[in-house]
């Protein structure tokens, strides 16, 4: 089953640190946001596959928004 991994605040995508096709564990840090000076890493909460990144370095995400697809 997929985990959809989503932002929970509005903040802008300071470093994406996984790639695409990555094997994760739970823990590990997808992206690192970053929000009023503070930087802010995303985890994921299971293992699994990373399938799908969808933002890129620079972009601002709004609260709920994608970030990531893990499989």
């Amino acid at each position: 089953m997929a985990e959809e991994i989503r932002a929970e605040m509005v903040a802008s995508v300071w470093k994406v640190v996984a790639e695409q096709g990555a094997t994760l564990l739970a823990g590990d840090t997808v992206v690192i946001l970053e929000s009023m000076k503070m930087e802010i890493p995303v985890l994921c909460e299971g293992p699994g596959i990373l399938v799908e990144v969808a933002v890129v370095e620079g972009d601002v995400v709004q609260e709920g928004d994608l970030i990531a697809v893990l499989g």
